[in-house]
């Protein structure tokens, strides 16, 4: 083996990062035009409210030569004119009388040679200049060239910062998502939605691997519709496909097409299509459709060309003649019944997906997203936040969270309570506790009293949920309010749960009548949505003995005059005589049933009411523990105050403590409850 040799090895040549060109900046021209335009602009405007004292005019002869020879000219000036048109200016020696001003004078001479001599004889100061051919036609075409630099750096420059798109009218708005991770949003950030999420899931596959579902002859779909009330998340989820998808993503709105000039919408229309083919495959989305896929049909007051016109125009592109495949539409809206037959059809929106609002293992899983970003306490239980907030959407949810982690930090927690979230829930659902609307003894025994009629009625009737929590804060326009916690969703109600509740509905109106043998205002929104219960049990769900299983409710509904101001009446004035009667008797039979369980039970009803007033807030365990026993908790007895009040009272004492620290000098200010 032949031996080493330490060969010293030359460090390796570090490479020389290229800087990059340093871009001059452009010149402001842009600024300079537009102040040179603003001095212009201010100079005629000034010579125009100030105009430069105007020649008078004067004849040669004998005029001009008699106050040459008089010694009237104080000076003049011999213009030679580049058109053959010689004259004189000057200004004569005396003096306007009213301004003081000398008087100027213009005279047209025969030839500057006469001038001269007639000038030169009197001993009148003179000069001779040739006048510019410039300046006479500057001041001409000034105030027109003026105004095209305007309108050319109002509108032109703006046209071309704009991409050249500002008269094009015929172009398509579709806006190209862009694939960059800054805030995507993935099916990761959805929930609530299962089922749509795997409709559009199996999409977003189709995208990416057309050829697994092509093996044994199917079809990319070419449409799928979101139909679902406000703030279920149609539009999230559409965000999340483009997310997932790995393919070009167009995003647009229904009004985007509907311009005030004919035939833009149709032109867009096939713009945003032609968009599509150049990148196929890809999704175009669409949002709030119904605002371009209305019935062709209107009714009464003629139709909408325009609005025809584009809709046509859609209809042809998504299923005509000249389709190609590999575009996907999916569209959005809450009002799918006033989109057109023609559009909802298959071959157009294959599928139809309605997102309903979320159940109550879906808010929970919407719940645990949202909370993501906020500092939770231990005490936080989200289910049963999600079981005091059905009907609630995705949006209110999210508002819901929102809501709570501002109540914790107005208070200066370091994390978000339960009782943020019972707030939260209650200022979404009635508005805030109105603190500065305080209601004197009178009214507020009368509220107490109220409320825990509803309470004992709703403990004592069967198939109701449980109660939650009983208050006299006033909160919107309800001085009060008994809030319950259903355990799971309900999806169907018989006849006995919607006769308890007519009957909880009841049990304030009847407490007044017992106590007080008065009524009041106070249960007009109870009564309210009792009629509205005990009319739909009658006419639409068919649970009149008397009437039987029959619909008495609207024939046909006009679209376009209104659910409620048009119905035409399918029944005689026997059958609505008939269906009042019946009415009456659910009204009043639940009526009377809440009165016998006030009676039975009245004096539950004056502790709970004293107990109110005392403590303006019950939660449902101890309204329930006081009927069970007639007696007050011992967490009440031993002053204690309801669950929602801790967060509060612990605020409370913070400040105090802070408050006692501080120095004696300073005033210590008693804190107020908010």
């Amino acid at each position: 083996m032949e031996p080493k040799t330490n060969v010293p090895v030359p460090p390796p040549k570090k490479e020389m990062r290229k800087k990059p060109p340093q871009v001059k900046a452009p010149m402001p021209m842009r600024g300079f035009a537009i102040w040179f335009l603003m001095m212009a602009l201010v100079l005629m405007a000034v010579q125009m409210l100030n105009p430069p004292e105007a020649a008078k005019p004067m004849d040669y002869n004998p005029a001009f030569t008699r106050m040459v020879s008089e010694g009237r000219i104080r000076s003049c000036e011999i213009v030679r004119d580049t058109t053959g048109n010689d004259y004189v200016t000057g200004e004569l020696t005396e003096t306007d009388p009213a301004s003081g001003a000398m008087k100027k004078f213009r005279v047209d001479v025969p030839g500057v040679d006469a001038v001269s001599e007639l000038l030169l004889e009197n001993n009148v100061t003179f000069k001779v200049r040739r006048a510019s051919a410039f300046w006479p036609v500057f001041w001409n075409i000034a105030p027109f060239l003026i105004g095209f630099l305007v309108i050319y750096f109002v509108f032109f420059r703006q046209m071309k910062n704009a991409g050249g798109r500002a008269m094009s009218f015929g172009k398509s708005r579709a806006k190209l998502m862009k694939k960059d991770g800054q805030n995507k949003i993935t099916f990761a950030d959805v929930a609530g939605v299962d089922e749509a999420k795997e409709e559009l899931q199996e999409v977003v596959e189709f995208l990416k691997n057309p050829k697994q579902f092509q093996r044994l002859g199917g079809k990319m779909p070419k449409g799928v519709l979101l139909a679902g009330a406000p703030g279920t998340g149609k539009t999230l989820i559409a965000k999340a496909v483009a997310g997932e998808a790995d393919v070009p993503f167009f995003n647009i709105s229904g009004s985007d097409f509907v311009e005030m000039f004919v035939g833009v919408g149709a032109s867009r229309v096939r713009d945003m299509f032609e968009e599509g083919r150049k990148n196929a495959p890809c999704i175009i989305f669409v949002d709030e459709i119904d605002a371009v896929g209305r019935s062709r049909f209107s009714g009464m007051g003629g139709g909408h060309d325009e609005r025809e016109q584009t809709l046509n125009a859609l209809l042809v592109e998504m299923d005509g003649f000249e389709t190609e495949e590999g575009i996907i539409i999916i569209a959005a809206t809450n009002r799918p019944d006033v989109l057109d037959p023609a559009l909802m059809r298959p071959g157009r929106f294959d599928r139809q997906v309605f997102i309903d609002l979320p159940n109550l293992g879906g808010r929970e899983e919407i719940l645990k997203i949202h909370v993501k970003r906020v500092t939770l306490s231990e005490n936080v239980d989200l289910t049963k936040v999600a079981r005091g907030t059905p009907g609630f959407s995705g949006a209110d949810i999210m508002n819901l969270v929102n809501e709570a982690a501002l109540l914790g930090a107005r208070r200066g927690a370091e994390s978000v309570e339960q009782a943020d979230f019972e707030e939260a829930r209650d200022k979404v659902s009635w508005g805030r506790e109105r603190r500065s609307h305080m209601l004197d003894d009178e009214e507020k025994k009368l509220t107490a009293y109220h409320e825990a009629g509803h309470a004992i009625v709703l403990a004592k009737t069967v198939q109701t949920e449980p109660l939650h929590k009983v208050t006299v804060i006033p909160r919107g326009r309800a001085l009060g309010a008994t809030m319950q916690l259903p355990e799971k969703d309900r999806y169907t109600q018989g006849r006995t749960r919607l006769t308890g509740m007519l009957i909880g509905l009841m049990g304030g109106r009847v407490a007044e009548e017992i106590i007080f043998n008065d009524v009041t205002t106070g249960a007009q929104n109870d009564i309210e949505r009792a009629t509205r219960i005990a009319r739909a049990m009658v006419c639409e769900f068919g649970m009149s003995d008397l009437l039987g299983p029959r619909n008495y409710g609207s024939g046909e509904q006009q679209m376009f005059l209104g659910r409620e101001i048009h119905q035409n009446e399918v029944h005689s004035e026997k059958i609505t005589q008939l269906i009042d009667v019946e009415i009456d008797r659910i009204l009043k039979e639940a009526h009377e049933t809440a009165r016998a369980i006030l009676e039975e039970h009245r004096d539950k009803l004056e502790l709970i009411a004293e107990v109110l007033i005392k403590y303006e807030t019950l939660d449902g365990d101890q309204v329930m523990h006081m009927l069970e026993t007639g007696e007050v908790p011992d967490a009440l007895k031993n002053g204690k105050i309801p669950a929602e009040k801790a967060a509060e009272k612990a605020a409370d004492e913070k400040a105090t403590a802070t408050a006692q620290d501080a120095p004696p000098e300073e005033p210590v200010e008693e804190p107020s409850a908010e």
